[in-house]
């Protein structure tokens, strides 16, 4: 019988030993297909809507209403605002109609039927070209404004339009302005015009120029108490202003007139940032007064508590106190869900900017 013998092992062989088999690869689940977009809808003018806000006042002492809408358009690129007051009749007067963009805005009176204009366009980082025009009276202004290579200065020249005379030009600086016009009277002249403020003798020293008048100012502060000094000439009218803050919830104001002996002076006390007491008196025209107001008076809208501001004052007359009368103003904000998906982030950002409050 034969018999087979194996041949001997010859490490350095010339075929390489058989490897095994990589495993199989998973199988990969087909792509799902993407889903249909849904229908699209067609693009309207209320399609653009955000969310809607409505701004209501009341004053007692007029008996009037004031009213305001506004909410933000074309994708967020525009705000319309409409507003009117009810007078003590309960009739709708002066409404307005504005729509405000980037570069555009109009103002619309009905019972004028007049239109106001306004449009600005940034021709680059230096350049920049303004106009408005009043449709009715056919009469507006353009003008160029231009940023020097420090852009803290900066030069304006407008100019009245359709009858455009000689512009006025208007240079602004860190410590002020200057304007320079001619003005057509009988006898014409270059009017000249500015404001110059800049630090003297530990305070800030203001001094604003006109063809009537020369007025300097001076405002001292020192921690807790501030005095404020300040003269017209050639009229010579000087006035005195004093204010002393006690604690940051108590201040005093004190104001005084040195050519009519007139003076007046006002008490505040703030209980939290949401509620503020004032009491003064002023002898001009005899009168003590107090208030209180409910919402921080100068805070905007979005931080206002409830969106809703109160003011009650007490006027007591010094010569006849049986006509002593209380008022009241009262200013509230009510804020409409968005007509639309995804537009609540463009009224957030809204109400940052806008003081309806």
């Amino acid at each position: 019988m034969l018999q087979l013998h194996p041949f001997p092992r010859i490490p350095n062989h010339l075929v390489p030993p058989l490897l095994s088999p990589p495993p199989p690869s998973p199988i990969e689940p087909e792509p799902e297909p993407p889903p249909s977009p849904p229908p699209a809808e067609p693009h309207h003018f209320l399609s653009s809507f955000s969310s809607l806000r409505v701004t209501s006042e009341f004053d007692s002492d007029s008996h009037v209403f004031f009213h305001k809408l506004s909410c933000k358009v074309f994708d967020n690129l525009a705000k319309l605002k409409l507003s009117f007051i009810n007078n003590s009749k309960r009739e709708i007067a002066e409404p307005q109609l504005s729509l405000f963009s980037q570069h555009l805005s109009i103002c619309y009176d009905p019972e004028e039927q007049n239109a106001i204009l306004q449009g600005s366009y940034p021709v680059d980082p230096t350049w920049q070209l303004k106009a408005s025009l009043d449709v009715k009276a056919q009469q507006g202004e353009v003008a160029v404004i231009a940023k020097l290579a420090d852009p803290r200065y900066i030069v304006e020249v407008s100019a009245p339009i359709p009858d455009i005379s000689l512009p006025k030009a208007t240079f602004r600086f860190p410590m002020g302005q200057l304007s320079v016009e001619r003005e057509e009277d009988d006898v014409p002249k270059l009017s000249l015009n500015g404001i110059v403020k800049g630090p003297v003798w530990k305070g800030v020293g203001t001094a604003r120029y006109t063809d009537e008048e020369l007025k300097l100012r001076y405002s001292y502060k020192d921690g807790t108490i501030s005095i404020i000094p300040s003269i017209s000439l050639p009229a010579n009218s000087a006035s005195f202003a004093f204010k002393r803050r006690f604690s940051p919830l108590d201040k005093l104001s004190y104001w005084y007139s040195l050519d009519t002996n007139y003076w007046s002076a006002v008490y505040k006390h703030t209980y939290d940032k949401d509620m503020k007491f004032k009491a003064g008196y002023d002898s001009e025209v005899r009168l003590c007064w107090a208030s209180l107001w409910v919402g921080n008076e100068k805070r905007k809208g979005k931080s206002a508590p409830m969106k809703m501001k109160i003011q009650f004052m007490l006027q007591v007359p010094q010569d006849d106190i049986k006509s002593t009368v209380m008022l009241f103003r009262v200013k509230k904000r009510f804020q409409f869900p968005s007509l639309t998906n995804g537009s609540n982030d463009a009224s957030s950002a809204d109400d940052s900017s806008d003081s309806d409050l």
